[in-house]
C-alpha cells in the first residue's frame, strides 16, 4: 500500500471513530409563545328592555280591508276587557287608563259589520321593536278528578298564605315566602317539593285530578274544566305562580335528541311521558314552575285581566309590552291566528315583546290547534289615536 493511500486509510478510520463516539444532542423545542394580555374590554351584553317604551315604537299604516269576522269577536272580547281597562295601571308605558275612556264609549255603539271599520279608523297601530312575532296556542282541557282523595290522584292547590311577594337579600323583588325565624325573603318551594308532599294536609285541595300529567299540562294552559264521577264540573283558573323559573319540557326533549325539531307537541311530549312514566316524572320535576289555581263561577275560563277570555280572540301577552285589554293584530306564516285579537292573558313562557298565546276554546279541536300551534310573522299593537304620538315624543 502506498504511503499516501495508508495515510487516506487511517485518516478515514480516525473521522469514522469520531463519528462513532459523538451523541446526538437532541435539540430542545422553542419555549411556547405566549401571546401578550388582551387589552380590549369585554363585550357586555345590553339587558333586554323592560317595557315597550324602551324596545321603542313605530306608527305602521293598517290594513286598508280586515277581516270582518275576526274584528268582530276581537270587538266583543275590547267591550268586555273596557271597564278594566280604562282604570289599569299599564305596564308597558304605552297609555294611561284614561286614554281609552273614549275609546271604549265608541266600541259600544259600534253597529253590526262595522267592526273592521272601527279597529281600522279609531287607533293607531304601531310596531314594537322589530314586530318579528311568535305564537303558539292555548286552550281549555276537560279533565276527569274528584272532590275526594283517591289513589294517584294528584291534589289541585290553591294559593298558599304563604306564598308572598318579597325582598330578597340581593335587592330583587318577587314571589317567594319569609322565614319565619330569620325574616328573610327566599324562593318558594319548587315543584318537587310540592310533587312529594311540601304542601299536603295544610286544607290547599280544591279538588283531585285523576292523570298528573293531565294537571300538569293544565297548569300550562291556565285553566281547565274538572268533571267529577257524578257529572257535575268544576271551572279551575290561574291564580297565582310560585316564583320559580318556567322551564319547557319539550324543548329539554328536543335538545336532548329524544323527539325532532319541529316534533315536541303536546301530544307527541305526553306520549312520550307515558311510554316513559320514570323518566317522564323526573323530566317534568325539571320545569321548577308550579301553577296555583282559583274554582270558578260564572262564565270563563278567567284571563289575567280578570274577565273571560274568548276563543279565537284572545291572545295572552307580555303587559310590559301590551297593554292588557289592548288590541293586536296578527300577521303569521299560518292562516289560523291571522287577525285582530285583544290582549286580556298573560303566560309563564310568554315574555317580551310580539311574543303571543292565542287561545282557541275548549274541545278536541281545540286542544288539537292549539298543541301545534308555531307561527312566526309580524305583530301591531293597537292605541287609542293620538296616544302613540305622546309615546314617541317621550325620552
Amino acid at each position: 500500500m502506498s504511503l499516501f493511500r495508508r495515510a487516506l486509510t487511517l485518516a478515514s478510520i480516525a473521522l469514522l471513530a469520531a463519528c462513532a463516539k459523538t451523541a446526538h444532542v437532541p435539540t430542545s423545542p422553542p419555549p411556547p409563545t405566549t401571546s401578550p394580555p388582551s387589552t380590549q374590554p369585554p363585550v357586555l351584553t345590553p339587558p333586554p328592555p323592560p317595557n315597550a317604551r324602551a324596545a321603542g315604537i313605530r306608527l305602521v299604516p293598517p290594513p286598508a280591508v280586515l277581516d270582518e269576522a275576526s274584528a268582530a269577536r276581537a270587538l266583543s272580547a275590547f267591550r268586555i276587557s273596557c271597564p278594566v281597562l280604562v282604570l289599569r295601571t299599564d305596564s308597558s308605558q304605552l297609555s294611561i287608563g284614561a286614554d281609552w275612556a273614549q275609546v271604549c264609549a265608541d266600541a259600544a255603539t259600534v253597529l253590526p259589520g262595522g267592526a273592521g271599520a272601527f279597529f281600522r279608523d279609531r287607533f293607531d297601530w304601531v310596531q314594537v321593536a322589530d314586530g318579528k312575532a311568535f305564537a303558539t296556542g292555548y286552550y281549555e282541557p276537560t279533565i276527569q278528578g274528584s272532590r275526594l282523595p283517591l289513589p294517584g290522584y294528584a291534589p289541585i292547590y290553591g294559593v298558599p298564605a304563604d306564598l308572598v311577594r318579597c325582598t330578597r337579600p340581593d335587592g330583587t323583588t318577587g314571589r317567594g315566602r319569609v322565614d319565619p325565624v330569620t325574616g328573610i325573603c327566599g324562593p318558594y318551594l319548587s315543584r318537587a317539593e310540592i310533587d312529594d308532599g311540601a304542601l299536603a294536609n295544610r286544607g290547599l285541595e280544591i279538588a283531585w285530578a285523576a292523570d298528573p300529567l293531565e294537571l300538569f299540562f293544565v297548569e300550562i294552559q291556565g285553566s281547565a274544566r274538572v268533571v267529577f264521577p257524578d257529572g257535575t264540573s268544576l271551572r279551575i283558573g290561574y291564580a297565582e305562580q310560585n316564583g320559580l323559573p318556567y322551564t319547557p319540557i319539550g324543548k329539554l326533549l328536543r335538545e336532548r335528541g329524544v323527539l325532532p325539531a319541529g316534533g315536541a307537541s303536546m301530544q307527541a311530549i305526553k306520549d312520550w311521558i307515558r311510554a316513559n312514566p320514570d323518566q317522564g316524572r323526573e323530566l317534568m320535576r325539571e320545569n321548577q314552575s308550579y301553577i296555583f289555581f282559583n274554582a270558578l263561577n260564572g262564565p270563563g275560563p278567567l284571563g289575567s285581566l280578570g274577565v273571560p277570555v274568548t276563543p279565537h280572540g284572545t291572545v295572552a301577552a307580555d303587559p310590559k309590552f301590551v297593554p292588557l285589554g289592548a288590541p293586536v293584530f296578527l300577521m303569521m306564516d299560518r292562516p289560523e291566528p291571522n287577525g285582530l285579537w285583544v290582549a286580556q292573558d298573560v303566560g309563564g313562557a310568554i315574555k317580551g315583546s310580539n311574543r303571543f298565546d292565542t287561545f282557541w276554546g275548549g274541545g278536541p279541536e281545540a286542544e288539537a290547534l292549539a298543541g301545534g300551534m308555531a307561527a312566526k310573522g309580524q305583530a301591531f299593537v293597537l292605541l287609542p289615536k293620538g296616544v302613540a304620538a305622546r309615546a314617541l315624543a317621550q325620552p
